[in-house]
């Protein structure tokens, strides 16, 4: 998946500092680490896997004549870089049902040593290396749609972001999809 993503990216992203992120991404666990823990791609590679597919989704779905091919790559491919160095494995003793034995079981667990929020830790982590355009700024920083913390306590802002970038829309759906109706059964870590 990592020869994927990279063969995308940088077909479609041309601004100052993309092979220095390249750089940073791959002296990372970027195409290591999961998705998630126990729900969408908790297995190696998973990340990269979701990120992926994320892009697959948006550009064969949403993609329009006002779009832009460097928008897409950059947002899908880069939504969810707050996940960087963010999961462990961790293990667990689980009794084994057949034979009656305790087990240890791998399992991944969260050590979040930069809580800095979810889609603006991605944006603040891809501005370290390239330029956002305010719509790629807003695609990630909302594509967690109400699933986001900030959501709960009731912020409007997410509607006014939605309403003014559809790419942050796009985003969102595309993340959703993926996550929920095309990554399913991708898990090779035993859930919590």
């Amino acid at each position: 998946m990592k020869e994927k993503f990279i063969k995308i990216f940088k077909n479609n992203v041309n601004r100052e500092g993309v092979q220095e992120l390249l750089d940073w991404l791959e002296g990372t666990d970027f195409f290591v680490a999961p998705a998630s823990a126990k729900y969408h791609c908790a297995k190696e590679s998973g990340l990269a896997e979701h990120s992926v597919k994320v892009y697959e989704v948006m550009r064969e779905r949403y993609f329009g004549s006002e779009d832009n091919e460097e928008s897409f790559a950059i947002c899908a491919l880069l939504h969810d870089i707050c996940k960087i160095n963010f999961y462990v494995v961790k293990s667990r003793n689980v009794k084994n049902e057949l034979t009656g034995a305790w087990e240890k079981v791998p399992f991944y667990s969260i050590d979040d040593t930069f809580p800095y929020g979810h889609g603006e830790k991605s944006v603040f982590l891809i501005e370290r290396f390239i330029r956002l355009k305010p719509a790629e700024a807003m695609a990630i920083r909302w594509h967690m749609g109400g699933f986001d913390d900030a959501v709960k306590g009731g912020s409007f802002s997410i509607g006014i972001a939605y309403e003014k970038y559809p790419l942050a829309v796009k985003l969102f759906l595309s993340d959703m999809e993926s996550t929920y109706l095309r990554e399913k059964g991708t898990s090779e870590v035993r859930r919590n």
